[in-house]
């Protein structure tokens, strides 16, 4: 099957790990929704990848309604991506344990996030050792070709291309070979304390908080001290990189300026960025709304969705079956 997919297909997935978040939004959902116009576009919510940290099955299941919501309200169209649960396609679960007898245990060994999750305290288990292969089973149970990535995740597509090669010498030409989009003019979105924005950090500002709470972690941003009457460098400051992503090219340019021109605090940037930022995501908040008032409209495209993904899924699996001798 390798090759046979003319079409370009793109693959990409977000946890249900909780509420989503800015970093989340320019990082990976924004660059996501712009890819609906290039190709086929598969995007799922990967509740079963977020099994590995959350053990609570009420929260899970609120958290998978809030990402389809979410993903909804920013614009991904359902007539232009399949969009769907990952728990509704067990094509895939299957698919991994098939894919699990050619992984080397080195090659899993090598993964630097689980190492990066143990070491902030999450229990190591076999599912976030391994991981990995359900990931390689996500990418190429529909044949995928682009996978886009940050570059901080380009080993998880480096992964997935060694376990389809090795397959593929072993059992005959069934995978397609995925290429990872490292998304370079994505920026990267500050937390409130400086570091990456991140949910494991508590540092996030929530895509769809509310408007005092979303103020009151706007106003706890780090800044440095630099006197309220000095200039200050506006490409060194947390308020200033989150401003510019969500202002115009002319609000940008008249911060700038501020900043440059002293006597204006970084109190009064704050507010500033508040302000920018809630009327940039309040259409976002009102299609939000509205899809929360017709819940069976949002079941329906996830299942047609997951009724579409089973069908590709389905297709490679079987092939993958028949090649190892399971027909």
């Amino acid at each position: 099957m390798q090759g046979k997919n003319k079409i370009l297909r793109v693959l990409s997935g977000i946890q249900p790990s909780g509420k989503l978040h800015l970093g989340n939004y320019f990082g990976m959902m924004k660059p996501a929704i712009e890819l609906q116009a290039t190709g086929e576009a598969f995007y799922f919510i990967a509740n079963y990848h977020a099994l590995t940290t959350v053990t609570d099955a009420v929260q899970l299941r609120a958290a998978t309604r809030d990402v389809a919501l979410d993903f909804l309200a920013c614009g991904l169209d359902p007539a232009r991506a399949v969009f769907f649960r990952q728990s509704d396609v067990p094509e895939v679960t299957e698919l991994t344990w098939l894919l699990s007898t050619v992984t080397p245990m080195g090659l899993l060994e090598r993964c630097h996030s689980y190492k990066d999750k143990t070491a902030r305290g999450i229990p190591a288990n076999h599912a976030l050792f391994a991981y990995p292969v359900l990931m390689a089973s996500d990418i190429l149970a529909y044949q995928s070709n682009l996978v886009p990535v940050g570059r901080d995740q380009k080993q998880h597509v480096e992964v997935t291309r060694d376990i389809a090669i090795k397959f593929n010498h072993q059992f005959g030409d069934i995978f397609t070979i995925p290429e990872p989009v490292i998304r370079e003019n994505v920026a990267v979105v500050p937390g409130i304390d400086g570091q990456k924005m991140s949910k494991s950090y508590d540092n996030h500002l929530e895509l769809f908080g509310t408007e005092k709470d979303t103020k009151a972690r706007v106003m706890r941003i780090v800044t440095d001290s630099t006197p309220l009457e000095a200039p200050k460098n506006p490409d060194t400051c947390n308020v200033f990189a989150l401003y510019r992503l969500v202002a115009t090219e002319v609000q940008t340019q008249e911060m700038a300026g501020r900043y440059r021109a002293g006597g204006f605090g970084y109190g009064d940037a704050k507010k500033a960025l508040f302000a920018v930022l809630w009327d940039y995501l309040a259409p976002l908040r009102a299609k939000r709304q509205e899809l929360e008032r017709d819940m069976a409209g949002v079941e329906a495209i996830l299942t047609a969705g997951a009724a579409r993904a089973r069908g590709e899924a389905r297709r490679t699996l079987d092939a993958a079956r028949k090649a190892m001798g399971l027909d």
